[in-house]
C-alpha cells in the first residue's frame, strides 16, 4: 500500500466546467513537508483559473504540478485539500480523474502516491449497463467471424482431431501452430487438435484447390473426415482456426453449441485489411502481452497489427543511430522538457522495445499471418523526440508558440529543418529493416493550426516554396517523407489528416479515416485508397455508455458493443468508391488504460464485433448469435 492516496472528485456546474476538489491522505507514520505533487490526468487546468489551497506551477497536457501553501506540513494521518475552478474539459466518465500521481520531495526523492476513480459530487451518474445480452443461437456452431456460407447437421463430439495419414509435413507444421495457438488462449483447455491418430477422433485432410480464392477455405465434414481446401497456408489456418473454435465451443456449452458431423463451410473474408491498433505510447506493454494480443488477433481472423510506437508521450522503439531517443525519449523527456509517460508516475522507468523485441513480435507475427505495421508519428506528435534532440529544433522559434489539441508546445518536427530529413533518414533504414511491411505508417494527424508560423526557417521556405500556412507546410514535408520511404520501397500510410494542404501522390498511398464517417468519402472522392475507423465506432478507448461509472474517453461520444457490431462502413461509401476502401480498423489509444481491467471492459468484446464486421458480409451478421459466442472468446 502507497503511503500517500491523491483523491479527486468533481463538481458539476451549470454552464461552467464545474468544479475540481483534490485531497492528499498522508497515510505514513512520519510528517510531509517541502514537496510539490504532480498528478497526470486528462481533466486539463485552463490557463485562466482559480486555485483555492495550493498553487499550479507546470502544466505540459495532461501532466499538473501543485505547491502546497508555503510552511504546510501534513501530520501523519492527516490531509491537505485543494480545489480548482476553471477547467479546459468537462469530465464525462469516472477514468477522467487522475491516471498517475507522485510526490517530488525536497532531496529529489520522488514518491508514488495512489489514487482511485474521479468522483462524481451532486449527482447520481447512473450504473454501467452490462455489454452483452444473454444472446441466442440459431445455428448451434461456435464461429466468429461468421462464415460466408454454412449448411451443417450436427452429430458426436469426437475426442481430438488428427491429420491423416499422408498428410504432408507442411500441413502438420501448420495444425501444430494453431494447436499451440490455442494451447496459449486456453492453457487449461484440452487441446483440440493431435499430431498423431487418437481412437475417437476424427481425421482432417488437406487439400489444395487453386479454384478456391486466396485466404479463403473449405470445410466438408463427414462421419469418417473432415476436408479442409485452400488454394495456400493462410486460408488453410483459417480453416483450422474455425475448426479449433466449433470444438471449443461443443467443449464448453454442450447444451448449445454442437460439432458437426456433415455438410459444408464455405468461407472468406469480406475485407482484405482487417486491423487492430495499439498505441504503446501512451502506455507500454511488455512483449509478452503483445504477443498475446497478436495471439487474440489471429483467433478472431484479423490480419493487421498497427503498432503504434512513437508519440508525445514516449518515443518505443530502439534506433540504434539514435539512442537518446529511448534514453530520453521513452521516459517522456528530460526533466526540463516532458515528464514521465503515462502510469509510469514516480519510477519514471525507461520503457522500450529493443530491436530483437522487434524481430520476435514481427516473426511471431508472420507465422499466424498477421502483418505489423509500425507507426512512427511525425510530423505532429513528437514531443518526447524532440526533447531527445534538440537539433530538431529551430532554436530562434518562440517557445510555446503554439500548442497542440492534447496541449504539447511546439511538439512538431520542422519542415524547415535539414537535420529532420537526415534524421527520420536513419530512423527509417533501422524501421524498414526491422519490419518486411509494404507500409509504413508516419501518422500525419493532429499538427496544431499555426504550427511553425513563428519559425524564421519556415518563413523563409513558405517563401521560397510558394507555401502558405500550416496545411501546406505540412503537405511539402510529407511529399519528402513519401519520396524517401519510396526509395526505401515502402509505401505510406497515415491518418486522414495526410490529405491536407494539397496531400500526397495518390499511388500507392494508404490513408485511415478517423475523425468522423464522412472523412471516408472524402478521402476517396480524392483518390485515395481508405482503411475506415471511426471514433464514433471503432476507437476501443471510447465510453461504451454515457453513464459516469463506465471507463473511457468521451470526445466521439460513446459506442456500445452493439453499435460498434452493427456499423457498416460500406455505408457510408457510394458504390462507385468502394474499390478505395481497403478494410476496416480497431483502435486502441491507451491513455485511459490505467489497468489490464479496464483494457478488458473497453476492448472486448468490441475487438471482436470489429473482426466480424471485417469478415461478414452484412447480410449473414447476427448480433444474438454474436452474444452468444463472443462470451467464450479469450481477452488479454
Amino acid at each position: 500500500m502507497a503511503d500517500y492516496n491523491l483523491e479527486a472528485s468533481w463538481s458539476p456546474a451549470e454552464g461552467a466546467p464545474g468544479r475540481l476538489a483534490l485531497t492528499l491522505f498522508n497515510l505514513s507514520s512520519e510528517p510531509l513537508s517541502g514537496f510539490s505533487l504532480a498528478y497526470r490526468s486528462s481533466t486539463r487546468i485552463a490557463d485562466t483559473h482559480v486555485c483555492d489551497g495550493a498553487s499550479l506551477t507546470r502544466q505540459v497536457a495532461s501532466f499538473h504540478e501543485f505547491l502546497p501553501p508555503e510552511g504546510l506540513t501534513i501530520p501523519a494521518g492527516g490531509r491537505w485539500r485543494f480545489t480548482i475552478e476553471g477547467l479546459a474539459d468537462e469530465p464525462k466518465h469516472r477514468t477522467d480523474g487522475i491516471r498517475s500521481a507522485w510526490l517530488m520531495l525536497g532531496d529529489g526523492r520522488r514518491v508514488a502516491v495512489g489514487f482511485g476513480d474521479l468522483m462524481l459530487e451532486g449527482r447520481d451518474g447512473g450504473m454501467a449497463p452490462p455489454l452483452l445480452p444473454p444472446g441466442r443461437v440459431e445455428q448451434p456452431y461456435a464461429l466468429l467471424p461468421w462464415p460466408l456460407s454454412l449448411g451443417l447437421k450436427a452429430g458426436d463430439l469426437p475426442a481430438v482431431l488428427y491429420p491423416a495419414e499422408k498428410t504432408r509435413p507442411d500441413a502438420i507444421k501448420a495444425l501444430s501452430l494453431v494447436l499451440a495457438l490455442y494451447q496459449r488462449l486456453y492453457p487449461a483447455e484440452p487441446a483440440p487438435f493431435s499430431l498423431a491418430t487418437v481412437k475417437g477422433g476424427r481425421a482432417i485432410r488437406f487439400v489444395t484447390e487453386s479454384s478456391i480464392a486466396a485466404f479463403a477455405y473449405e470445410l466438408r465434414f463427414s462421419a469418417q473426415e473432415i476436408v479442409l481446401s485452400s488454394a495456400g497456408a493462410t486460408g488453410r489456418q483459417y480453416g483450422l482456426i474455425s475448426l479449433a473454435q466449433l470444438l471449443h465451443g461443443a467443449r464448453a456449452d454442450r447444451d448449445v453449441f454442437k460439432f458437426p458431423n456433415f455438410g459444408t463451410i464455405a468461407d472468406q473474408p469480406r475485407h482484405r485489411w482487417r486491423g487492430c491498433h495499439l498505441d504503446v505510447a501512451g502506455q507500454f506493454y511488455p512483449v509478452t502481452e503483445i504477443i498475446r494480443l497478436i495471439d487474440i488477433l489471429a483467433w478472431n481472423k484479423l490480419n493487421i497489427f498497427h503498432w503504434h510506437l512513437t508519440d508525445d508521450e514516449a518515443w518505443r522503439l530502439e534506433i540504434k543511430a539514435y539512442p537518446q531517443l529511448t534514453e530520453i525519449g521513452a521516459a517522456g523527456g528530460t526533466e526540463e522538457t516532458v515528464v514521465p509517460d503515462f502510469n509510469d508516475g514516480a519510477e519514471a522507468r525507461i520503457s522500450h522495445y529493443r530491436q530483437d523485441d522487434v524481430r520476435r513480435i514481427v516473426a511471431h507475427a508472420a507465422s499466424l499471418h498477421v502483418e505489423v505495421v509500425p507507426e512512427i508519428d511525425i510530423p505532429g506528435h513528437s514531443a518526447a523526440a524532440l526533447s531527445a534532440l534538440a537539433d530538431l529544433a529551430d532554436r530562434q522559434e518562440p517557445p510555446d508558440s503554439y500548442r497542440s489539441p492534447q496541449g504539447y508546445p511546439n511538439n512538431a518536427l520542422n519542415p524547415a529543418v535539414e537535420f529532420t530529413y537526415e534524421f527520420l533518414g536513419k530512423v527509417f533504414d533501422e524501421v524498414v529493416a526491422l519490419f518486411p511491411s509494404e507500409y509504413l505508417h508516419i501518422g500525419g494527424d493532429e499538427v496544431a493550426q499555426r504550427a511553425w508560423l513563428t519559425s524564421p526557417l519556415c518563413s523563409a521556405l513558405m517563401e521560397r516554396e510558394k507555401l502558405a500556412g500550416t496545411p501546406e507546410l505540412q503537405a511539402y514535408f510529407l511529399r519528402r517523407i513519401k519520396t524517401m520511404l519510396s526509395e526505401r520501397g515502402r509505401k505510406l500510410a497515415g491518418w486522414n489528416e495526410v490529405s491536407h494542404g494539397g496531400g500526397v501522390d495518390r499511388d500507392g498511398t494508404l490513408l485511415m479515416a478517423w475523425e468522423k464517417p464522412a472523412v471516408g468519402i472524402e478521402l476517396a472522392q480524392q483518390g485515395y485508397n481508405v482503411v475506415i475507423t471511426p471514433g464514433q465506432a471503432y476507437y476501443l478507448d471510447m465510453a461504451q455508455s454515457e453513464a459516469w461509472a463506465e471507463p473511457g474517453a468521451a470526445w466521439a461520444g460513446y459506442s456500445s458493443p452493439e453499435h460498434t457490431y452493427a456499423y457498416e462502413a460500406e455505408d457510408d461509401l457510394p458504390e462507385a468508391l468502394q474499390e478505395k476502401m481497403r478494410g476496416i480498423q480497431a483502435c486502441i489509444w491507451t491513455e485511459n488504460f490505467v489497468s489490464r481491467g479496464y483494457f478488458n471492459r473497453l476492448v472486448f468484446p468490441r475487438l471482436s464485433a470489429v473482426a466480424e464486421a471485417a469478415w461478414t458480409p452484412l447480410t449473414r451478421k447476427d448480433w444474438d448469435r454474436f452474444a452468444a459466442i463472443v462470451r467464450m472468446w479469450p481477452i488479454l
